[in-house]
């Protein structure tokens, strides 16, 4: 029943968080001057007329915002104002599939790697191990990933050519834009890691491990890791939406046809509807992305469900 409760408070939240979403991007949008129409030259203003009545943008922005609302409910993000017979859930079903198999592939490195980096910097704890790893972690973080990819694309495509420099289609195209994007939520991860070990290799019930004999490879594996990887699996959340904002620049860098790519290409062209669409669609697939980590962190660690109970009897009481 608690863990009901939960679900349907998220639920409600992320709702709200979506509808703002939506208002906020449509008001910002139609605040802005201009419109791709008026970047073409020599359009007389017959034609303009017609387009802005085809496109509905001569309605009062009331309607407008009624029927864009009713448009999402529908699952229908509109057609793009620059390419004609183009339209924004197209661009989403040719797209997301190559934006999704990136970010995957550069969550799956960032996670793996970082665990297992944060996890052997606390094992050598004041070692020079740890001082290297912690140098690469500090590094790791402070490099862009704009940087990192072209410090990629220059030592590994162009001076060693070991791997393509960009495009998108075979295995050995995706890992230059996966290490890019990956290496600063890496770091994070390390960094958090480290510090939940270390917090976790103080505790009692681990010198008592130690004093039964077990390897220090089972005591990480039975009783640490299991132990810091709550507040990680809390991160990964926050992290999906720098690894999917972080892909816009890197998909550009990279000539990689998915999403980012279509919504830098959409500012520049001042397709309105692209940059709402697209917003309102990464803003869902992020806010879907925290609800369910949300969701699994209440489910794994039971004392959330004990302590939102205990609150919720003593607001009765």
């Amino acid at each position: 029943m608690i863990i009901l409760r939960l679900f349907l408070k998220r639920l409600l939240q992320f709702s709200i968080t979506l509808f703002c979403i939506v208002t906020v991007t449509f008001f910002l949008m139609k605040a802005l001057p201009g419109d791709p129409f008026t970047e073409e030259q020599a359009i007389p203003q017959e034609i303009l007329n017609q387009l802005y009545q085809y496109y509905g943008l001569d309605q009062p922005l009331y309607k407008q915002y009624l029927k864009y609302l009713k448009g999402i409910a529908c699952l229908d993000l509109g057609p793009s104002l620059k390419y004609e017979g183009r339209y924004v859930n197209d661009v989403i079903k040719e797209s997301f599939p190559i934006s999704l198999s990136l970010g995957l592939l550069s969550l799956c490195f960032s996670t793996s790697f970082g665990l297992v980096l944060g996890t052997f910097s606390a094992h050598y704890k004041n070692s020079w191990q740890d001082r290297v790893l912690t140098g690469l972690i500090i590094l790791g973080i402070s490099i862009p990933s704009f940087v990192m990819a072209t410090f990629l694309q220059y030592f590994f495509a162009l001076k060693w050519n070991f791997l393509p420099i960009a495009r998108w289609g075979t295995i050995s195209h995706m890992i230059l834009p996966a290490l890019s994007l990956g290496g600063l939520p890496m770091a994070y991860i390390a960094r958090l890691c480290k510090t939940q070990v270390l917090e976790v290799m103080s505790q009692d019930y681990i010198i008592f491990a130690k004093s039964k004999g077990l390897t220090p490879f089972q005591i990480i594996q039975k009783h640490v890791l299991k132990n810091a990887i709550l507040p990680i699996i809390t991160y990964i959340g926050h992290m999906s939406a720098s690894i999917l904002t972080g892909s816009f620049v890197i998909e550009k860098i990279f000539g990689i046809p998915g999403l980012g790519f279509w919504f830098v290409s959409s500012i520049a062209n001042r397709d309105y509807t692209m940059i709402m669409g697209l917003t309102i669609f990464f803003s869902f697939v992020v806010t879907l992305m925290i609800f369910l980590v949300d969701m699994i962190y209440i489910i794994l660690d039971p004392k959330i469900a004990t302590r939102v109970k205990q609150d919720y009897e003593s607001k009765r009481l």
